[in-house]
Protein backbone atom coordinates (compact mmCIF):
# COMPACT_ATOMS: atom_id res chain seq x y z
CA UNK A 1 0.00 0.00 0.00
CA UNK A 2 1.28 3.45 -0.90
CA UNK A 3 2.33 5.71 1.96
CA UNK A 4 -0.20 8.41 2.70
CA UNK A 5 0.66 12.09 3.10
CA UNK A 6 -1.40 15.11 4.06
CA UNK A 7 -0.31 18.58 2.95
CA UNK A 8 -1.62 21.52 4.96
CA UNK A 9 -1.96 24.72 2.92
CA UNK A 10 -2.79 25.20 -0.74
CA UNK A 11 -0.46 28.02 -1.70
CA UNK A 12 2.25 27.50 -4.28
CA UNK A 13 4.47 25.61 -1.83
CA UNK A 14 1.64 23.26 -0.82
CA UNK A 15 0.59 22.69 -4.42
CA UNK A 16 4.15 21.98 -5.55
CA UNK A 17 4.64 19.66 -2.58
CA UNK A 18 1.46 17.68 -3.23
CA UNK A 19 2.24 17.55 -6.96
CA UNK A 20 5.68 16.05 -6.40
CA UNK A 21 4.61 13.63 -3.65
CA UNK A 22 1.77 12.35 -5.83
CA UNK A 23 4.14 11.94 -8.78
CA UNK A 24 6.47 10.07 -6.43
CA UNK A 25 3.78 7.50 -5.67
CA UNK A 26 2.30 8.73 -2.39
CA UNK A 27 -1.41 8.92 -1.71
CA UNK A 28 -1.78 12.66 -1.08
CA UNK A 29 -4.53 14.79 0.41
CA UNK A 30 -4.07 18.57 0.21
CA UNK A 31 -6.13 20.67 2.63
CA UNK A 32 -6.68 24.38 1.97
CA UNK A 33 -8.65 26.46 4.48
CA UNK A 34 -9.99 29.04 2.03
CA UNK A 35 -12.25 28.47 -0.94
CA UNK A 36 -9.39 29.06 -3.38
CA UNK A 37 -5.97 27.58 -4.02
CA UNK A 38 -2.89 29.67 -4.66
CA UNK A 39 -2.18 31.65 -1.48
CA UNK A 40 -0.86 35.00 -2.68
CA UNK A 41 -1.68 33.76 -6.19
CA UNK A 42 -5.43 33.77 -5.60
CA UNK A 43 -7.59 35.69 -8.00
CA UNK A 44 -10.92 37.40 -8.59
CA UNK A 45 -13.01 38.05 -11.67
CA UNK A 46 -13.52 41.43 -13.30
CA UNK A 47 -15.57 41.74 -16.48
CA UNK A 48 -15.27 38.01 -16.92
CA UNK A 49 -11.46 38.15 -16.75
CA UNK A 50 -9.30 36.44 -14.11
CA UNK A 51 -7.02 38.83 -12.22
CA UNK A 52 -4.50 38.06 -9.45
CA UNK A 53 -5.15 39.81 -6.16
CA UNK A 54 -1.42 40.37 -5.68
CA UNK A 55 1.18 41.06 -8.36
CA UNK A 56 3.53 38.36 -9.65
CA UNK A 57 6.12 37.89 -12.35
CA UNK A 58 8.64 35.24 -13.38
CA UNK A 59 12.34 36.13 -13.45
CA UNK A 60 14.73 34.44 -15.92
CA UNK A 61 16.73 33.27 -12.88
CA UNK A 62 13.73 31.46 -11.32
CA UNK A 63 15.12 28.03 -12.13
CA UNK A 64 13.00 26.06 -9.64
CA UNK A 65 9.74 27.68 -10.74
CA UNK A 66 10.57 27.24 -14.42
CA UNK A 67 11.35 23.57 -13.82
CA UNK A 68 7.97 23.14 -12.13
CA UNK A 69 6.22 24.89 -15.03
CA UNK A 70 8.01 22.48 -17.35
CA UNK A 71 6.68 19.53 -15.35
CA UNK A 72 3.08 20.67 -15.89
CA UNK A 73 3.57 21.74 -19.50
CA UNK A 74 3.48 25.51 -18.96
CA UNK A 75 7.08 26.63 -19.38
CA UNK A 76 6.58 27.56 -23.01
CA UNK A 77 3.48 29.57 -22.09
CA UNK A 78 5.60 32.21 -20.30
CA UNK A 79 5.70 35.41 -22.32
CA UNK A 80 8.98 37.28 -21.74
CA UNK A 81 9.08 41.05 -22.14
CA UNK A 82 11.56 43.81 -21.35
CA UNK A 83 10.36 46.05 -18.51
CA UNK A 84 11.57 49.32 -17.04
CA UNK A 85 11.83 50.88 -13.59
CA UNK A 86 10.81 54.30 -12.37
CA UNK A 87 11.31 56.14 -9.11
CA UNK A 88 9.05 58.72 -7.48
CA UNK A 89 10.87 60.92 -4.96
CA UNK A 90 9.34 63.96 -3.27
CA UNK A 91 6.47 63.88 -5.76
CA UNK A 92 8.67 63.93 -8.86
CA UNK A 93 8.77 60.99 -11.26
CA UNK A 94 12.09 59.76 -12.62
CA UNK A 95 13.12 57.05 -15.04
CA UNK A 96 15.67 54.78 -13.36
CA UNK A 97 17.12 52.35 -15.89
CA UNK A 98 20.26 53.61 -17.60
CA UNK A 99 23.46 55.44 -16.78
CA UNK A 100 21.95 58.53 -18.37
CA UNK A 101 18.88 58.23 -16.12
CA UNK A 102 21.15 58.08 -13.10
CA UNK A 103 23.09 61.16 -14.20
CA UNK A 104 19.76 63.00 -14.44
CA UNK A 105 18.56 61.78 -11.02
CA UNK A 106 18.41 65.10 -9.15
CA UNK A 107 17.49 63.77 -5.65
CA UNK A 108 21.20 62.94 -5.39
CA UNK A 109 24.15 65.21 -6.05
CA UNK A 110 26.48 64.37 -8.92
CA UNK A 111 29.12 62.70 -6.74
CA UNK A 112 26.51 60.53 -5.05
CA UNK A 113 24.98 59.60 -8.41
CA UNK A 114 28.36 58.36 -9.60
CA UNK A 115 28.96 56.54 -6.33
CA UNK A 116 25.52 54.92 -6.51
CA UNK A 117 26.19 53.63 -10.00
CA UNK A 118 29.64 52.23 -9.27
CA UNK A 119 28.69 50.57 -5.97
CA UNK A 120 25.50 49.09 -7.42
CA UNK A 121 27.47 47.46 -10.23
CA UNK A 122 29.94 45.97 -7.74
CA UNK A 123 27.57 45.20 -4.87
CA UNK A 124 27.13 41.50 -5.57
CA UNK A 125 30.90 41.06 -5.81
CA UNK A 126 31.50 43.15 -2.68
CA UNK A 127 29.42 40.69 -0.64
CA UNK A 128 31.55 37.67 -1.44
CA UNK A 129 33.73 36.44 1.41
CA UNK A 130 31.76 38.34 4.07
CA UNK A 131 29.54 36.89 6.75
CA UNK A 132 26.51 38.87 5.63
CA UNK A 133 24.17 36.85 7.82
CA UNK A 134 25.70 38.64 10.82
CA UNK A 135 25.96 42.05 9.12
CA UNK A 136 23.20 44.63 9.46
CA UNK A 137 21.88 45.88 6.13
CA UNK A 138 22.25 49.48 7.29
CA UNK A 139 25.87 49.00 8.37
CA UNK A 140 26.80 47.36 5.08
CA UNK A 141 24.97 49.71 2.72
CA UNK A 142 25.67 52.92 4.60
CA UNK A 143 29.36 52.03 4.61
CA UNK A 144 29.39 51.35 0.86
CA UNK A 145 27.06 54.05 -0.42
CA UNK A 146 27.55 56.77 2.19
CA UNK A 147 25.12 58.56 4.47
CA UNK A 148 23.35 60.65 1.84
CA UNK A 149 22.37 57.76 -0.46
CA UNK A 150 21.32 55.65 2.50
CA UNK A 151 19.12 58.38 3.99
CA UNK A 152 17.59 59.68 0.75
CA UNK A 153 16.94 56.40 -1.08
CA UNK A 154 17.85 53.18 0.62
CA UNK A 155 16.45 53.69 4.12
CA UNK A 156 12.97 54.67 2.86
CA UNK A 157 12.94 51.71 0.47
CA UNK A 158 13.96 49.18 3.10
CA UNK A 159 11.66 50.78 5.66
CA UNK A 160 8.75 50.34 3.25
CA UNK A 161 9.52 46.62 2.96
CA UNK A 162 10.45 45.66 6.52
CA UNK A 163 9.02 48.30 8.83
CA UNK A 164 10.84 49.76 11.82
CA UNK A 165 13.42 46.94 11.94
CA UNK A 166 14.59 47.52 8.37
CA UNK A 167 18.15 48.48 9.27
CA UNK A 168 18.66 45.30 11.30
CA UNK A 169 17.72 42.84 8.54
CA UNK A 170 20.75 40.68 7.62
CA UNK A 171 22.60 41.98 4.56
CA UNK A 172 22.58 38.39 3.27
CA UNK A 173 18.92 38.82 2.32
CA UNK A 174 19.75 41.75 0.03
CA UNK A 175 22.75 39.88 -1.40
CA UNK A 176 20.49 36.96 -2.33
CA UNK A 177 17.92 39.30 -3.86
CA UNK A 178 20.59 40.75 -6.11
CA UNK A 179 21.42 37.23 -7.20
CA UNK A 180 17.81 36.59 -8.18
CA UNK A 181 17.21 39.82 -10.05
CA UNK A 182 20.75 40.33 -11.40
CA UNK A 183 19.81 43.70 -12.90
CA UNK A 184 17.36 41.85 -15.17
CA UNK A 185 14.91 44.02 -17.05
CA UNK A 186 13.24 41.04 -18.72
CA UNK A 187 10.32 39.50 -16.86
CA UNK A 188 7.82 36.81 -17.70
CA UNK A 189 4.14 36.13 -17.20
CA UNK A 190 2.21 32.90 -18.00
CA UNK A 191 -0.14 33.31 -20.94
CA UNK A 192 -3.03 31.96 -18.88
CA UNK A 193 -2.13 34.00 -15.81
CA UNK A 194 -1.19 32.46 -12.50
CA UNK A 195 -4.54 30.71 -12.34
CA UNK A 196 -3.31 28.47 -15.17
CA UNK A 197 -0.38 27.38 -12.97
CA UNK A 198 -2.66 26.64 -10.03
CA UNK A 199 -5.12 24.73 -12.21
CA UNK A 200 -2.33 22.71 -13.83
CA UNK A 201 -0.87 21.71 -10.46
CA UNK A 202 -4.28 20.66 -9.17
CA UNK A 203 -4.89 18.62 -12.32
CA UNK A 204 -1.50 16.92 -11.90
CA UNK A 205 -2.20 16.03 -8.26
CA UNK A 206 -5.57 14.55 -9.11
CA UNK A 207 -4.25 12.76 -12.19
CA UNK A 208 -1.75 10.96 -9.96
CA UNK A 209 -4.46 9.86 -7.54
CA UNK A 210 -4.23 12.71 -5.06
CA UNK A 211 -7.11 14.61 -3.47
CA UNK A 212 -7.36 18.39 -3.33
CA UNK A 213 -9.85 19.93 -0.89
CA UNK A 214 -10.66 23.61 -0.49
CA UNK A 215 -12.76 25.13 2.32
CA UNK A 216 -11.14 22.47 4.47
CA UNK A 217 -9.37 24.19 7.38
CA UNK A 218 -7.47 22.01 9.83
CA UNK A 219 -8.84 22.57 13.32
CA UNK A 220 -6.30 20.34 15.06
CA UNK A 221 -3.09 18.65 13.94
CA UNK A 222 -1.54 15.73 15.81
CA UNK A 223 1.86 14.32 14.87
CA UNK A 224 3.84 11.51 16.45
CA UNK A 225 6.64 9.14 15.49
CA UNK A 226 4.37 6.81 13.49
CA UNK A 227 1.48 8.85 12.08
CA UNK A 228 -0.21 12.22 11.78
CA UNK A 229 -3.88 13.06 12.20
CA UNK A 230 -5.59 16.18 10.84
CA UNK A 231 -9.00 16.98 12.32
CA UNK A 232 -11.40 19.23 10.41
CA UNK A 233 -13.94 21.53 12.11
CA UNK A 234 -16.82 19.07 11.66
CA UNK A 235 -14.88 16.34 13.43
CA UNK A 236 -13.72 14.50 10.31
CA UNK A 237 -10.23 13.07 10.74
CA UNK A 238 -7.61 12.33 8.11
CA UNK A 239 -4.87 9.95 9.17
CA UNK A 240 -1.61 9.74 7.24
CA UNK A 241 1.90 8.38 7.45
CA UNK A 242 3.45 11.80 6.82
CA UNK A 243 2.43 15.45 6.81
CA UNK A 244 3.91 18.62 5.36
CA UNK A 245 2.74 21.96 6.73
CA UNK A 246 3.24 24.96 4.48
CA UNK A 247 1.25 27.46 6.56
CA UNK A 248 3.08 30.22 8.50
CA UNK A 249 4.40 29.10 11.88
CA UNK A 250 1.93 31.29 13.86
CA UNK A 251 -0.95 29.57 12.02
CA UNK A 252 0.54 26.14 12.66
CA UNK A 253 0.90 26.84 16.37
CA UNK A 254 -2.80 27.73 16.49
CA UNK A 255 -3.85 24.25 15.27
CA UNK A 256 -1.16 22.07 16.89
CA UNK A 257 -2.51 19.76 19.59
CA UNK A 258 -1.06 19.64 23.12
CA UNK A 259 1.44 16.95 22.18
CA UNK A 260 2.72 18.68 19.03
CA UNK A 261 2.80 22.31 20.21
CA UNK A 262 5.90 22.03 22.45
CA UNK A 263 7.81 20.26 19.67
CA UNK A 264 7.38 23.07 17.15
CA UNK A 265 10.27 25.47 16.47
CA UNK A 266 10.73 28.08 19.15
CA UNK A 267 11.75 30.78 16.68
CA UNK A 268 9.28 33.69 16.78
CA UNK A 269 9.49 35.74 13.60
CA UNK A 270 7.61 38.99 13.10
CA UNK A 271 5.82 39.09 9.76
CA UNK A 272 5.01 41.93 7.45
CA UNK A 273 1.61 41.75 5.85
CA UNK A 274 0.52 43.82 2.89
CA UNK A 275 -2.33 46.13 1.95
CA UNK A 276 -2.69 46.04 -1.80
CA UNK A 277 -5.00 48.10 -4.06
CA UNK A 278 -5.68 47.31 -7.71
CA UNK A 279 -6.66 50.07 -10.10
CA UNK A 280 -8.19 49.39 -13.49
CA UNK A 281 -7.44 52.53 -15.48
CA UNK A 282 -8.69 53.67 -18.87
CA UNK A 283 -5.21 54.87 -19.79
CA UNK A 284 -1.65 53.92 -18.80
CA UNK A 285 0.50 55.69 -16.22
CA UNK A 286 4.25 56.02 -16.80
CA UNK A 287 4.82 52.68 -18.53
CA UNK A 288 7.30 51.55 -15.84
CA UNK A 289 6.67 48.08 -14.46
CA UNK A 290 8.01 48.98 -11.01
CA UNK A 291 8.38 52.34 -9.25
CA UNK A 292 9.15 52.88 -5.55
CA UNK A 293 7.34 55.92 -4.12
CA UNK A 294 9.34 57.86 -1.52
CA UNK A 295 8.19 60.87 0.53
CA UNK A 296 5.45 61.77 -1.95
CA UNK A 297 2.34 62.19 0.21
CA UNK A 298 1.02 58.67 -0.26
CA UNK A 299 0.30 55.84 2.15
CA UNK A 300 1.42 53.37 -0.48
CA UNK A 301 5.12 53.16 -1.26
CA UNK A 302 5.27 51.25 -4.52
CA UNK A 303 3.49 51.16 -7.88
CA UNK A 304 3.42 48.13 -10.19
CA UNK A 305 2.06 48.60 -13.70
CA UNK A 306 1.20 45.15 -15.00
CA UNK A 307 0.16 46.10 -18.51
CA UNK A 308 3.71 46.68 -19.83
CA UNK A 309 4.31 43.03 -18.90
CA UNK A 310 0.95 41.43 -19.71
CA UNK A 311 -0.67 43.77 -22.23
CA UNK A 312 -4.07 45.39 -21.66
CA UNK A 313 -6.14 42.86 -23.62
CA UNK A 314 -6.36 40.41 -20.72
CA UNK A 315 -7.99 43.17 -18.63
CA UNK A 316 -10.60 44.07 -21.25
CA UNK A 317 -8.38 46.81 -22.70
CA UNK A 318 -7.87 48.44 -19.33
CA UNK A 319 -4.55 49.11 -17.62
CA UNK A 320 -3.93 47.28 -14.35
CA UNK A 321 -1.95 49.04 -11.62
CA UNK A 322 -1.10 47.65 -8.18
CA UNK A 323 -0.14 49.96 -5.33
CA UNK A 324 0.91 48.53 -1.99
CA UNK A 325 2.14 49.11 1.52
CA UNK A 326 3.77 46.43 3.67
CA UNK A 327 2.62 46.60 7.26
CA UNK A 328 1.94 44.47 10.32
CA UNK A 329 -1.44 42.77 10.55
CA UNK A 330 -2.20 44.68 13.76
CA UNK A 331 -1.49 48.12 12.26
CA UNK A 332 -4.17 50.77 11.88
CA UNK A 333 -3.87 50.64 8.09
CA UNK A 334 -4.26 46.88 7.94
CA UNK A 335 -7.34 47.02 10.16
CA UNK A 336 -8.90 49.94 8.25
CA UNK A 337 -11.99 49.41 6.16
CA UNK A 338 -11.12 48.55 2.54
CA UNK A 339 -13.55 51.07 1.07
CA UNK A 340 -11.91 53.86 3.04
CA UNK A 341 -8.48 52.79 1.81
CA UNK A 342 -9.75 52.66 -1.78
CA UNK A 343 -11.10 56.23 -1.62
CA UNK A 344 -7.98 57.70 -0.04
CA UNK A 345 -5.52 55.85 -2.25
CA UNK A 346 -7.48 56.84 -5.35
CA UNK A 347 -7.08 60.46 -4.40
CA UNK A 348 -3.39 59.96 -3.69
CA UNK A 349 -2.79 58.22 -7.02
CA UNK A 350 -4.53 61.06 -8.86
CA UNK A 351 -2.36 63.61 -7.05
CA UNK A 352 0.77 61.62 -7.84
CA UNK A 353 -0.01 61.48 -11.56
CA UNK A 354 -1.23 64.95 -12.39
CA UNK A 355 -2.76 64.10 -15.76
CA UNK A 356 -4.91 61.35 -14.28
CA UNK A 357 -8.54 62.18 -13.45
CA UNK A 358 -11.25 60.35 -11.58
CA UNK A 359 -12.87 59.53 -14.93
CA UNK A 360 -9.77 57.50 -15.81
CA UNK A 361 -10.39 55.17 -12.86
CA UNK A 362 -12.72 52.37 -13.93
CA UNK A 363 -12.52 50.08 -10.89
CA UNK A 364 -10.66 49.80 -7.56
CA UNK A 365 -10.22 46.67 -5.43
CA UNK A 366 -8.38 46.32 -2.10
CA UNK A 367 -6.92 43.05 -0.81
CA UNK A 368 -4.86 42.26 2.28
CA UNK A 369 -2.58 39.39 3.30
CA UNK A 370 -1.32 38.98 6.89
CA UNK A 371 1.81 36.84 6.38
CA UNK A 372 3.87 37.98 3.40
CA UNK A 373 7.44 38.64 4.49
CA UNK A 374 9.22 37.40 7.63
CA UNK A 375 11.52 39.98 9.18
CA UNK A 376 14.63 37.90 9.75
CA UNK A 377 17.01 38.65 12.66
CA UNK A 378 20.79 38.72 12.44
CA UNK A 379 22.35 35.27 12.50
CA UNK A 380 19.18 33.56 11.28
CA UNK A 381 21.09 30.91 9.29
CA UNK A 382 22.07 29.22 12.56
CA UNK A 383 18.59 29.71 14.05
CA UNK A 384 16.52 28.67 11.06
CA UNK A 385 14.27 25.81 12.17
CA UNK A 386 14.76 22.24 11.01
CA UNK A 387 12.48 20.92 8.29
CA UNK A 388 11.44 17.88 10.34
CA UNK A 389 9.73 18.38 13.69
CA UNK A 390 11.77 16.05 15.94
CA UNK A 391 10.05 12.85 17.00
CA UNK A 392 7.22 13.25 14.50
CA UNK A 393 6.24 12.52 10.91
CA UNK A 394 5.61 16.25 10.33
CA UNK A 395 7.78 18.31 8.01
CA UNK A 396 7.71 22.08 7.59
CA UNK A 397 8.00 24.08 4.38
CA UNK A 398 7.28 27.69 5.30
CA UNK A 399 8.59 31.19 4.65
CA UNK A 400 10.57 30.79 7.88
CA UNK A 401 12.63 28.20 6.01
CA UNK A 402 13.37 29.88 2.67
CA UNK A 403 15.98 32.26 4.08
CA UNK A 404 18.42 33.40 2.79
CA UNK A 405 16.49 33.21 -0.47
CA UNK A 406 14.03 35.97 -1.23
CA UNK A 407 10.41 35.15 -0.40
CA UNK A 408 8.88 34.37 -3.79
CA UNK A 409 7.12 31.64 -5.73
CA UNK A 410 10.52 30.46 -6.89
CA UNK A 411 11.96 30.09 -3.38
CA UNK A 412 8.78 28.34 -2.22
CA UNK A 413 9.03 25.86 -5.09
CA UNK A 414 12.73 25.31 -4.38
CA UNK A 415 11.98 24.65 -0.70
CA UNK A 416 9.18 22.28 -1.69
CA UNK A 417 11.57 20.29 -3.87
CA UNK A 418 14.07 19.99 -1.00
CA UNK A 419 11.40 18.78 1.41
CA UNK A 420 9.65 16.38 -0.97
CA UNK A 421 12.87 14.84 -2.28
CA UNK A 422 13.98 14.06 1.29
CA UNK A 423 10.55 12.77 2.30
CA UNK A 424 10.27 10.45 -0.69
CA UNK A 425 13.81 9.22 -0.20
CA UNK A 426 13.30 8.53 3.51
CA UNK A 427 9.92 6.91 2.97
CA UNK A 428 11.39 4.52 0.41
CA UNK A 429 14.56 3.65 2.29
CA UNK A 430 13.68 3.67 5.98
CA UNK A 431 10.27 4.97 7.05
CA UNK A 432 11.41 5.30 10.66
CA UNK A 433 14.50 7.40 9.94
CA UNK A 434 14.09 11.13 9.42
CA UNK A 435 16.76 13.44 8.04
CA UNK A 436 16.58 16.88 9.66
CA UNK A 437 19.83 18.37 8.42
CA UNK A 438 20.07 21.42 6.18
CA UNK A 439 22.96 21.84 3.75
CA UNK A 440 25.40 24.52 4.83
CA UNK A 441 24.84 27.88 3.17
CA UNK A 442 26.86 31.08 3.11
CA UNK A 443 27.46 34.12 0.96
CA UNK A 444 30.84 32.79 -0.06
Amino acid sequence: MAARAVVVGGGICGLATAHRLARGGMAVTLLEASDQLGGLGTFFTSRGRTVERFYHCVMPTDAALLELLDEVGLRESVDWRPTSMGMVVDGTRHSFNSALDLLRFTPLGLVDRLRFGVVSLLLRRLGRGRDLDLTRTEDWLRGLYGDRIWEVLLAPMFGAKFGAAFGDVPALYLWQRLGRESNESVRGYPAGGYRSVIDALRASIEAHGGEVRTSAPVARLEAGPDRVVATLPGGETIEADHAVSTVPLPSLRAIADAGLAPLLPEVELPYQGVVNALFFLRRPLSGHYWAPVLRSGTDFDGVIEMTPLTGSERYDDRHLVYVMHYTGRESALYLEDSDSIARRWTEQLLNLHGGLTVDDVDEVRVFKAPFVEPVYPLGYLTRRPAVVVPGTRLRLATTAHVYPNVTSWNSSVELSRTVTDALLRDARSSPNQENTAWPAESAR
